[in-house]
């Protein structure tokens, strides 16, 4: 950025010198006024602190007094916060108050006018926003002796917070001129900057109902933050289970031996499937796919997916119905036979993703109709998309190929009513997923659903439902802060190892073998574990024995 005196002196504002810079300001201010100073931090230009941040422009205009203003116009056109400064050594505190304030969706305005300096000044800015019909709650930033929260309270009928920023001058006794009031004299005393803004959303939400709207989806994340942490810490619990699997090798990887009568087996990269007369027995192993292939195994991790998958087949059921006939086994469910359509039904509520078919590759890469959806311009990583959409693939040995809904049809893979049905119901389960997700803290950001056709012509959910191998899970409380920051969302998925393994492999020769550690697979199994319980809300209970022989699961003639 850069701040431009009226003498066309230039001085640059360092990155992470940003109370520097407001004392900058307040010096030159007291000179005749500041002529402009332009915050450019979009994308890669500037980075505040090491930290990328959302576009924001601030505009100071001179007023012809020894002030200047700052409006950040990118919050609610019909409320507003204004933050009155005593000086501007007190910019960066305010900062945190606009930052804080415009993530809960409000508009903020800055002031710089000292109540023992220039009060008829501050009287006149004061006036002005009175007259100006705009529903606000005003902000005071004045430490040592606070005239200026008294003197606002007292000439305005909105409500007044102040935030002196903390001092130990004194053994902090500078706070006491915050606290003591005269009669009549009744400004809010909150010391943390985010809290203020947030008493300010509070007031303005009483009218607001989109403010009143984001502090409860404000207050909504900080209850999930505390459900993921107790999870967190109580989920290392099953680290000794982890690992005694991992030592005694009970780890399920090769099914082989289980299902000697089967009429046919089909070894996945995950689950193993053996056929039988009426029945398919699908045997979800431990092992580990990504890139196309399997590059580990992790305890416990096929009991997960299972389960998984058997309470959303539940939950599910009453918009399509499933292949499930009885889950025996926490690695084995029994299933209807059904033949699968070749295609992957794959649903997207954001854009994201790395590989070759991820939306956000082919975004990035110029595509604007990506499986026959058009997308908009300007779109970012991780954000999320105006709407739900349908981005189907085929199932190829030569791998998997995005496709639109009507070549799915000119190219024979699909009737168009089969399609339909499927379609349909591929979007209503999402949008279903999407809610209860979100009532256990979650965001489903993607997944993937497979479909077949039984013996009676019924189609019917196959495969597997929401598990964090199909699906792309964020955690809810700190998503809109890190896309806020561009930074990664937090993930309960298998991006934590696919993640682990690209960074090996980029680093290793090609060709060379990467092994995955024991403890990253166990990292991989805690995670799992706590995504089942953060979702089912029901505590996992490892199983530690063997899987019976599959014939003896059966449903009995």
């Amino acid at each position: 950025g850069i701040v431009e005196a009226p003498a066309g002196k230039e001085v640059l504002w360092k990155p992470g010198r940003e109370g520097e810079c407001g004392r900058m300001l307040g010096f030159l201010s007291g000179f005749g006024g500041v002529g402009l100073v332009r915050d450019v931090s979009s994308f890669s230009l500037c980075r505040v602190r090491g930290v990328k941040r959302s576009p924001i422009s601030r505009r100071w205009r001179q007023t012809g007094s020894p002030m200047c203003a700052a409006d950040r116009g990118t919050g609610d056109p019909d409320a507003k916060v204004v933050i009155l400064m005593g000086s501007g050594a007190d910019l960066e505190h305010c900062q945190k108050i606009a930052d804080a304030a415009e993530a809960l969706g409000i508009r903020t305005e800055m002031r710089i006018a000292s109540a023992h300096k220039v009060p008829a000044t501050l009287l006149n800015v004061i006036k002005s926003y009175e007259d100006d019909g705009i529903p606000k709650v005003y902000i005071a930033v004045a430490g040592r002796s606070n005239a200026l929260s008294g003197v606002l309270d007292c000439a305005v009928t909105a409500p007044v917070v102040s935030c002196p920023p903390y001092s130990s001058a004194f053994g902090g006794t500078d706070l006491f001129s915050s606290i003591r009031m005269p009669g009549g004299v009744a400004p809010s005393l909150v010391l943390e900057p985010a809290n203020a803004a947030l008493m300010a959303a509070k007031i303005l939400g009483v009218q607001n109902a989109r403010i009143r709207a984001n502090v409860g989806e404000f207050q909504l994340r900080n209850k999930f933050k505390l459900l993921f942490d107790d999870r967190n810490l109580t989920s290392k619990s099953y680290v000794p289970a982890l690992m005694r699997a991992e030592t005694e090798g009970t780890i399920v990887v090769d099914t082989s031996a289980l299902g000697q009568s089967a009429q046919e087996k089909r070894v996945g990269k995950v689950r193993d499937q053996y056929y039988f007369e009426d029945e398919v027995v699908l045997v979800t192993t431990d092992r580990q796919s990504a890139f196309d292939r399997v590059i580990a195994s992790a305890p416990f991790k096929g009991q997960v997916l299972n389960l998984s998958s058997a309470w959303w087949f539940k939950l599910t059921e009453h918009i399509i119905p499933n292949h499930v006939i009885s889950v025996p086994h926490p690695n084995v469910t029994v299933a209807r036979k059904c033949k699968p359509f070749p295609i992957e039904f794959v649903v997207r509520g954001y854009i994201t993703g790395n590989t070759k078919t991820s939306l956000w590759v082919n975004y990035s890469n110029g595509v604007r109709n990506y499986c026959g959806v058009a997308l908009p311009e300007d779109l970012e990583k991780h954000q999320k998309l105006p709407e739900n959409i349908l981005t189907p693939t085929t199932k190829e040995e030569s791998g998997d190929r995005p496709i639109s809904p009507t070549e799915i049809v000119s190219e024979g893979w699909m009737t168009q009513e089969d399609f339909d049905m499927c379609a349909k119901a591929s979007m209503d389960i999402f949008r279903l997923g999407q809610e209860v997700a979100r009532e256990h803290g979650l965001i489903l950001v993607d997944t993937k659903y497979e479909f077949g056709v039984d013996a009676q012509g019924t189609i019917r959910l196959i495969d597997e439902v929401h598990t964090p191998d199909s699906s792309r899970f964020w955690m809810l409380h700190s998503y809109e802060d890190r896309f806020r920051r561009g930074q990664d969302p937090e993930g309960l998925d298998k991006d934590y190892v696919r993640r682990y393994y690209q960074d090996r492999r980029d680093e290793q020769p090609l060709g060379a073998e990467i092994v995955v550690p024991p403890e990253v697979r166990c990292e991989l199994a805690r995670r799992y574990i706590m995504f089942y319980e953060l979702m089912t809300g029901e505590d996992f209970l490892p199983d530690f024995s063997i899987i019976p022989n599959l014939d003896s699961l059966l449903p009995r003639k």
